[in-house]
């Protein structure tokens, strides 16, 4: 196992070194103590502990409720050793490979460890970010490391209730140094290669939910579908648990959205309140939907309406006004319910908990719809429909091509799925030797 896990991490070594040719120094940038922005510190201390609140309990709960009874402890699971992994690998390379100066395609090495990242109280200095300068580094290493936490955590309810933990966990770290990083850096780094291209993503409609709703779509055809899916009824084993884990993330989304102005100003106000808008119609525009099709309107359905919206406004939020927030929300709501329903049922993929039916139709959605909405006045940018969905071509195409490559060394190295008797039994009681009781 040990000359094995080796060998992956070597694959990823030689795979990324092409991303480095040109890449320059990415020296702290040091300021006066005196120059942070006390308001804006206390706001992105709040935002970092909302974004973090998504993945667990939020995102936990959520996805816990929507499996069976045998599965929520391992589904659950997912989410904390998903922040275990990411939070440990995002010190070491990660930041230092998404969101410093570099090539145009990737950070550089030398912030590994978070090298030069100071605050020398007796000298009156401290490193700041480029991107972010009213804010001590540490601030915004921890914000940015919430968003690294849950992107992979969103994945793994593409292939819940049927992926060995042990490959679950390869393909996390993996998943996290190739694909979510160098996406980041061409999206958010004002050097990256898509950004000096115009693309505009606020808070993460391309980096998160594109490349997650994409990656899930991939690897739930790769490892395949759940033993029995569509000859037997797999019906959620406690909505109350995804419920909660919903109202979770509508709140944690506040700080995912207006945190992304990296300051307590109109901006951020704009942007959580677009934010509660599009979670509000896209709830409206899911129900609507359903009730129209099925007769009643689920609880289930409201709640993924919400989270709908919310994915869809994510890109947008800092670049539009209540017009905007009110018509993406209404249209990702219903754009997900058609992606989650009819869709999935054309095309047959087992996608457990609608990844790609949420994620990245509501990401998708979202960044196109902000070319239409962004408001010059708020942001003092704008973009063009062509600019978007060369973004959103280039996120999904990396995405999906470079979780094929993953899985399919994952699969050579330690296989993927656990066996017929374990997913019959339940990955609770045989992957981790526990039971809700």
């Amino acid at each position: 196992m040990t000359r094995r896990c080796s060998l992956l991490l070597l694959s990823i070594a030689l795979l990324g070194t092409g991303f480095w040719s040109g890449a320059v120094q990415a020296a702290a940038t040091l300021v006066d103590v005196a120059t942070i922005n006390s308001g804006d510190t206390a706001w992105m201390l709040t935002s970092t502990a909302l974004v973090l609140l998504m993945t667990i309990p939020g995102l936990a709960l959520f996805y816990a409720g929507m499996v069976r009874k045998k599965n929520v402890l391992g589904t659950m699971a997912h989410s904390i050793v998903t922040v275990a992994i990411v939070s440990v690998l995002w010190v070491v390379i990660g930041y230092s490979l998404a969101l410093t100066p570099g090539s145009m395609y990737l950070g550089g090495l030398d912030r590994m460890m978070l090298d030069g990242m100071v605050f020398l109280k007796e000298a009156g200095k401290i490193s700041v970010s480029p991107l972010a300068t009213t804010i001590p580094e540490s601030v915004f290493v921890m914000f940015q490391m919430t968003f690294a936490i849950i992107t992979p955590a969103l994945i793994t309810g593409a292939f819940a209730e049927r992926m060995k933990f042990s490959s679950l966990i390869l393909f996390i770290a993996s998943w996290s140094l190739l694909v979510y990083a160098p996406i980041a850096h061409w999206v958010w780094e004002s050097g990256g290669w898509l950004a000096v291209n115009g693309v505009l993503d606020f808070a993460g409609g391309t980096v998160v939910h594109v490349s997650a709703g994409i990656s899930g779509l991939v690897a739930a055809i790769i490892v395949g579908p759940r033993n029995g899916y569509g000859d037997e009824p797999m019906p959620p084993h406690n909505l109350v648990l995804t419920l909660v884990g919903a109202g979770l993330l509508w709140v944690g989304w506040f700080g995912f959205n207006a945190g992304s102005a990296l300051a307590a100003d109109g901006r951020a106000g704009m942007a959580m309140l677009v934010t509660q808008l599009a979670a509000a119609t896209g709830a409206l525009g899911w129900m609507a939907a359903e009730w129209r099709r099925r007769g009643t309107p689920s609880v289930l359905g409201l709640v993924s309406g919400a989270v709908a919206g919310l994915v869809a406004i994510t890109p947008a939020s800092g670049f539009v006004g209540v017009p905007g927030g009110l018509v993406i929300g209404g249209v990702a709501g219903l754009a997900c319910y058609l992606g989650s329903t009819l869709l999935k049922g054309w095309l047959g993929y087992d996608d457990t908990l609608d990844v790609f039916g949420i994620h990245a139709i509501g990401g998708i959605t979202g960044s196109l719809l902000t070319a239409v909405f962004a408001d010059k006045a708020i942001s003092g940018v704008t973009t063009t429909l062509a600019n978007q969905a060369f973004g959103v071509g280039v996120t999904a195409l990396y995405a999906g091509v470079m979780t094929a490559v993953i899985l399919m060394v994952v699969y050579a190295l330690i296989g993927l799925r656990v066996g017929s008797h374990t997913e019959v039994e339940g990955l609770d009681t045989e992957q981790h030797g526990e039971t809700v009781a």
